[in-house]
């Protein structure tokens, strides 16, 4: 019995040895990927639809409405619909709704942040006499995808909305 496995691990690795002899660096692989050509730098500025499952998505005031759970494609491969994912913690108790993917509007640069910040005059009574708003934002380093999505609707109306589930 212990003979059988030590002729099958023998042979085993008889077979190992010969594809990794067979690929020497010197010899040529019919099945290498192409060097790269100048046609792919015509998808510049496409984005990954990898990296568009999870996009945050907010409303018109910045508020953050949930995030894209997928995307649905027909048959040509067209995106038809984005299902967003609107409350829940942790995806539980999330509610899922499909949004028309023409009625998104994807955005480049970041959400821009409003904080507000009150100033002292330098009055005996600590009354405030003037507030500073600054808005900020940052540059977005990669091309390949969005930073977030903007939809116009409220929390309230797209939980409203029915619920999207997958058919079996």
């Amino acid at each position: 019995m212990i003979a059988k496995h030590i002729t099958v691990a023998l042979i085993g690795s008889a077979l190992l040895a010969t594809a990794a002899v067979a690929q020497t660096p010197g010899s040529t692989n019919t099945m290498s990927a192409p060097a790269a050509t100048s046609s792919e730098s015509g998808y510049h500025g496409d984005w990954r639809s990898s990296k568009m499952i999870g996009l945050n998505v907010y409303n018109d005031s910045n508020e953050k409405l949930g995030s894209i759970s997928d995307m649905l494609l027909d048959k040509s491969g067209k995106i038809n619909a984005a299902v967003i994912g609107v409350g829940g913690f942790l995806g539980v108790g999330e509610h899922l709704v499909a949004v028309s993917f023409d009625k998104l509007k994807f955005v480049d640069t970041p959400v821009p942040s409003t904080s507000t910040s009150s100033t002292s005059g330098g009055t005996t009574t600590g009354t405030t006499t003037g507030s500073t708003t600054s808005t900020s934002t940052t540059s977005k380093s990669n091309p390949w995808y969005p930073d977030h999505v903007v939809f116009s609707a409220t929390k309230e109306q797209l939980k409203s909305m029915p619920e999207f589930k997958y058919s079996e």
